[in-house]
């Protein structure tokens, strides 16, 4: 190696002797995100058992198969919630039969709640298809919707979330946001029969509260009006909430805790920060459109 390679590596090596957190070269007791991902690969075919043929090869009785599928997720989930909870004397034997006692009732507490999260699915689903006439039939939705796969993974990562589980729930969730451009905080709360069209570049904030029956439309956000107060904000209601019945069309920002009332319908590329009432029309005001032709003879 060169001396100029030699001086690089010193300089790496010293940096991290600074002490900061990202300055530890032992890894703290965390979920990793490839097992989060695998966790989530493993959850799917819990909720649609069929669409996954894979896991019928374990056992020449789907049913037997499906009951290994569900054994081997609930045990990769106790694992990483085990790993996600916080213990400040981790490695005493105290501790970790707490940490093991309470991810074991939490897991249990999960996969008990899979059939009624099957149901809101199914919901969903039937949302997407009622709503998009470009959908050729329900399993189209199911294996290729980027919409659907945000949700999914949403309603799964919420559980863990009213759960108490730290960063697991946040890690799912941005698996969805890395793969569809989706962004959905786990903390949100979506009502029935909810709908994404397109989807890329929606973003639903921690506090959101929506209703049933809602629409939203590719680059919609339902943010924060100013996040300037910091870890100050915490625990606050910041982000909007949603009637029921409400469609949100392409790049609309409604911020702040603000309320869209029951059955109103808000158009493209409006900037709400004040309550809408029920059963309002929201629009821009149409701008005079500017046609040119071009110069072709050249000046002459």
């Amino acid at each position: 190696m060169t001396e100029t390679n030699h001086s690089a590596i010193d300089a790496i090596l010293n940096d991290y002797a600074r002490g900061r957190l990202i300055d530890r070269l032992q890894l703290p007791h965390r979920p990793d995100k490839a097992s989060v991902y695998a966790l989530l690969d493993q959850l799917f075919t819990v909720l649609y058992f069929g669409y996954y043929p894979d896991a019928r090869r374990l056992a020449d009785d789907p049913t037997d198969a499906l009951h290994m599928a569900v054994e081997e997720a609930m045990l990769r989930t106790r694992q990483l919630v085990v790993s996600a909870l916080p213990c400040d004397a981790r490695n005493t034997a105290s501790c970790q039969e707490d940490l093991l006692r309470k991810a074991e009732e939490i897991t249990q507490a999960f996969f008990l709640r899979i059939p009624a999260i099957r149901q809101m699915l199914d919901m969903d689903l039937q949302a997407l298809f009622d709503g998009d006439p470009a959908a050729s039939s329900r399993d189209e939705i199911l294996l290729a919707y980027p919409g659907f796969y945000a949700i999914t993974i949403y309603r799964l990562a919420h559980e863990l979330f009213l759960a108490g589980v730290p960063m697991l729930p946040r890690i799912m969730s941005e698996r969805a946001h890395s793969v569809t451009g989706i962004d959905i905080h786990p903390g949100a709360t979506i009502g029935r029969y909810f709908f994404i069209d397109h989807g890329t570049g929606i973003v639903i904030g921690e506090t959101t509260v929506i209703g049933d029956h809602v629409k939203l439309y590719q680059g919609v956000t339902l943010g924060a009006l100013s996040t300037r107060g910091g870890q100050a904000l915490r625990g606050k209601k910041r982000h909007p909430t949603i009637g029921n019945r409400v469609t949100i069309y392409a790049c609309a920002s409604v911020l702040g805790d603000t309320v869209i009332g029951d059955c109103s319908t808000i158009g493209s590329n409006v900037f709400i920060t004040k309550d809408i009432p029920a059963n309002a029309v929201v629009t821009m005001q149409e701008q005079e459109l500017s046609v040119r032709l071009r110069d072709t003879d050249g000046g002459k």
